[in-house]
């Protein structure tokens, strides 16, 4: 599966198969066990979201809710992506220190962590991080990154 119609999350990890759904599954209840209050969790771009929603902050660049994770079961891998990581050079590294201590090897683009099964994340740290962003520090961290 590359890109979803579904409505909503459970319609969503109804369509997956069921090795797939099942991680997915867990990573989504990392990220709900970690999430700080204030993010949503919806469907958007096709895949599982965690987002600060308009009526909080609508100043976003495209008019969109502003996006902290996204959650996804892809052609070949299953993709969390991480927005602050890739905002915060202190995350990132928290991250790739994360998977070295762990001895897990790390598939990371900008802000997408790729892996085929649970035991491919360091899922402490992966939490952490998640928790360690409240919405406000979030919006700040990006109004920061539109600055010119």
């Amino acid at each position: 599966m590359v890109r979803s119609e579904a409505a909503t999350v459970e319609e969503y990890l109804q369509e997956l198969p069921p090795e797939r759904k099942e991680v997915v599954s867990k990573v989504r209840d990392i990220i709900l066990e970690n999430l700080p209050q204030g993010y949503s969790e919806t469907m958007r771009w096709g895949m599982i979201s965690y987002e600060i929603p308009l009526e909080d902050y609508p100043e976003t660049y495209n008019g969109q809710p502003l996006g902290y994770l996204a959650l996804a079961s892809q052609k070949q891998k299953i993709s969390l992506y991480m927005m602050g990581v890739y905002q915060d050079a202190q995350q990132e590294a928290m991250l790739k220190e994360g998977f070295i201590r762990a001895g897990k090897k790390m598939d990371m683009g900008k802000s997408c962590v790729r892996f085929r099964k649970l035991d491919d994340l360091p899922l402490e740290v992966v939490g952490e991080l998640i928790a360690s962003t409240p919405p406000q520090e979030f919006i700040a961290q990006y109004e920061k990154s539109r600055e010119k």
